[in-house]
């Protein structure tokens, strides 16, 4: 059977922090900035955990 190949779209959006859980990038940071407050556009540049309920299937798509 064939080594499984990571999937390269997840590398590129997830990252996994030393203690084994999955990061994320927030979402609504990327245009029509104006309209939102400084404090939520501050916010929305912190990554944040992804739910454990995703995390499960994130983590095989990324360490494969």
């Amino acid at each position: 059977m064939p080594k499984k190949k990571t999937h390269k779209g997840a590398t590129k959006r997830f990252k996994l922090t030393a203690s084994g859980k999955v990061l994320r990038g927030r979402a609504n940071h990327s245009h029509i900035l104006t309209k939102k407050t400084r404090t939520r556009k501050r916010r929305l540049r912190q990554a944040t955990l992804v739910s454990p309920a995703d995390a499960r299937t994130i983590r095989t798509l990324i360490s494969r």
